[in-house]
């Protein structure tokens, strides 16, 4: 069979490999512990839900504008204005099949053969691949342990060329939980402005900040970069909307014109009973946000302490989204593992615990874990999870000693 060659530059998932997988054994009636997919476990607010159920009682079924109903997109400005004090107008927003499809909408049509997009690692995965199925060439930047996976902007500016189209700047970041400081941030629109660059800002996990840090990226966005900057985010996080896929992109006039002409060919419209449900996320009661982060706070603070009992794993904090991205290099060393991916295939085929292998995010020698479970079944994770590797080390040093 031939298929298009732009399909040979990309690679499959990772993430939602792990959760096929998982899937798979589940359905097999194996009971898995799934660490792997970053889904929030909480409900989707009653309030939410109910707006879904009047949307449907009144038969809310049609089709809708392909940008999204007007009263949704309004919604997003106002959330944002209420939020970071930031302005802008419905014709400067689109509403997409989650935040991915925002972001895939932007690289699409501001990406070309020959560009390069400079973005920051570890990433989430589907960050470059978009950038090479536009044509563009991913630049990445890394980021260190050491320094909590921070992102600088003398990295990120000495990464620019004459080839550099844009940046994307993904805070909090998937799978670090890293945040960017607003001068940080603030340098790189700078240079971005010299340099007539866009920067593009994947927020979405905004709402999930452990901390109270300055965190209004938008603001440094629009008072430096306004008509070249892009935030794209999603109600999937925050509000535990995940499967209802709404996302939403914030942009120039102009920018937001060439994304809608690009969603009219390709999905059109977001399912018009989600609209209305996110509408009520937006513009209803923000208390369940809350309550979730408290709970993802309590979560992060005991994983960490039941995951570095064994001192060979080491772990940074993260400061938002739901996510641990531990550093076990020593104990692939003491287990015989060539590389996280093995380790994590291994993990789950014989201790039934999902997790998702660092090399998928650009971070040999880690793993991403996902506390956005119970405490219960993240306790449990934690023990098949050392019971593993208890095992593995011992049949390791067994083999070692006889030859």
């Amino acid at each position: 069979m031939s298929f298009a060659a732009r399909m040979q530059q990309i690679a499959p998932s990772p993430t939602l490999k792990v959760t096929a997988e998982a899937d798979r054994l589940r359905r097999q009636g194996v009971d898995v512990v799934d660490l792997g997919a970053g889904e929030p476990d909480f409900p989707t607010p009653e309030h939410v839900k109910a707006a879904a159920h009047a949307a449907l009682d009144a038969n809310f079924t049609k089709y809708t504008p392909s940008a999204g109903i007007a009263e949704l997109r309004q919604a997003v400005c106002q959330r944002y204005q209420t939020d970071y004090g930031v302005a802008y107008k419905p014709e400067e927003v689109i509403i997409s099949a989650g935040g991915k499809q925002a972001l895939y909408n932007t690289a699409m049509v501001l990406f070309d053969h020959g560009d390069e997009v400079i973005t920051h690692a570890p990433y989430w995965p589907t960050i470059p691949e978009q950038i090479k199925l536009a044509g563009a060439t991913p630049v990445v930047v890394q980021t260190s342990p050491e320094d909590a996976f921070s992102i600088h902007a003398d990295r990120i500016i000495a990464a620019i060329t004459p080839r550099t189209k844009a940046i994307i700047i993904n805070s909090p970041s998937n799978p670090a939980g890293a945040l960017i400081s607003e001068e940080a941030l603030g340098a790189i629109a700078d240079e971005a402005a010299r340099r007539g660059l866009w920067v593009i800002a994947d927020l979405t996990y905004e709402r999930l900040i452990y901390d109270p840090v300055p965190h209004n990226l938008p603001k440094v966005l629009t008072d430096k970069l306004r008509d070249r900057a892009v935030i794209c985010s999603a109600a999937s996080k925050a509000y535990a909307m995940t499967g209802w896929r709404c996302g939403w992109t914030i942009g120039s006039a102009a920018l937001i014109a060439q994304c809608n002409s690009l969603q009219g060919h390709s999905t059109s419209n977001i399912n018009s009973i989600t609209q209305k449900a996110a509408l009520a996320a937006l513009t209803g009661p923000q208390d369940e946000v809350t309550r979730m982060l408290n709970e993802y706070r309590r979560r992060r603070d005991a994983v960490t302490a039941w995951l570095t009992k064994d001192p060979r794993i080491t772990c940074v904090k993260p400061r938002g989204a739901f996510y641990l991205f531990p550093y076990v290099a020593d104990v692939l060393e003491a287990t015989g593992f060539a590389n996280t991916n093995a380790f994590a295939e291994a993990l789950l085929a014989e201790a039934h615990v999902a997790v998702t292998a660092g090399e998928g995010f650009d971070a040999p020698g880690f793993f991403r874990l996902s506390y956005a479970t119970s405490i219960d079944r993240l306790e449990e994770g934690m023990n098949r999870l050392h019971d593993f590797i208890a095992r593995r080390s011992a049949v390791t040093s067994s083999a070692a000693a006889r030859g």
